[in-house]
């Protein structure tokens, strides 16, 4: 007898080519008599834009949702709007890649029968990441403070470098002079951090990553920190603002705050296959050791 499980889908509303996968789970789903749940956004997406018979459901409206797991369909980018809104709520994430690399999303579309066949048999590993959290000493930062990826402290476009101050545990460290820094996590050291020469992480480390955007001085290198700090920053610009972004979600703000940034007091739940490494998965997305003239 099938165990009775709820499933709550995301997915973004850009991608037509996911109807096929869609349509694939809701027909799992009704062989197993799941409960479903779907953000009414992207249900309206699949009735209207996709013209997809949906399975009846219940229609979430904001974050407040429950579900034994949740399934995500798109890129990275998808996963990590989901990854905010399940927050600290520990439900396991089953990421399903309809997007491009796709290092967060681990499933793919082909093989979604075998995966919702293996959560039912209990045949699936659950990876723990950590999150950042980040805050503010003169006032309340906007939007949702919390980054699955990397916390980015950015110049604007057009404008001259910053220069940010940073102390680690209260200990100076340097000033960076440069168009910005990544505060990574292990599992986004694989993101933005990489694409400017920061280190590639195993995502059970316990680590926090600093890699400066573009710096003044080549002598300013990517550092690697145990968890457990806390980094302060202050921020200076000849603007008098800056950015910050959360897993690419950015605000302007004006210059010489104090921002804080240290480890969530939660962990993000993604659901793996059976037997899958973080290294494998390296050589996969990373290509490495292929033979592009094959």
């Amino acid at each position: 007898m099938n165990k009775k499980l709820k499933f709550a889908i995301f997915g973004n509303i850009y991608q037509e080519r996911k109807c096929a996968a869609i349509q694939k789970f809701f027909a799992m789903a009704q062989e197993r008599k799941a409960e479903l749940a779907i953000p009414e956004t992207f249900y309206t997406f699949l009735r209207d834009s996709l013209k997809i018979n949906v399975p009846h459901c219940e229609i979430i409206k904001g974050d407040d949702f429950t579900a034994d797991f949740v399934v995500c369909m798109g890129g990275d980018g998808t996963f990590l709007d989901v990854a905010s809104r399940v927050g600290n709520k520990e439900i396991p994430i089953i990421g399903i890649n309809t997007g491009r690399l796709g290092f967060l999303a681990s499933f793919s579309p082909d093989h979604i029968e075998e995966a919702i066949s293996d959560i039912y048999d209990d045949n699936y590993c659950v990876e723990s990441r950590s999150v950042l959290q980040i805050s503010c000493d003169e006032l309340e930062l906007e939007d949702y403070p919390f980054a699955l990826n990397e916390v980015a402290i950015l110049k604007h476009d057009i404008s001259s470098m910053i220069g940010i101050h940073t102390s680690i545990n209260d200990e100076y460290l340097t000033t960076y002079q440069a168009d910005g820094l990544i505060v990574a996590t292990p599992t986004g050291s694989t993101a933005y951090s990489l694409s400017v020469g920061g280190p590639i992480v195993v995502p059970q480390s316990g680590t926090i990553a600093l890699t400066p955007v573009a710096p003044h001085s080549l002598n300013m290198r990517p550092m690697v920190l145990c968890d457990d700090c806390e980094i302060t920053l202050r921020v200076e610009s000849r603007s008098s603002n800056f950015l910050i972004s959360l897993d690419g979600r950015s605000h302007s703000y004006p210059d010489n705050l104090h921002l804080r940034i240290r480890k969530a007091p939660y962990m993000v739940k993604v659901v793996t296959r059976p037997g899958q490494n973080f290294f494998s998965t390296l050589r996969r997305k990373m290509m490495w050791g292929a033979d592009r003239r094959m």
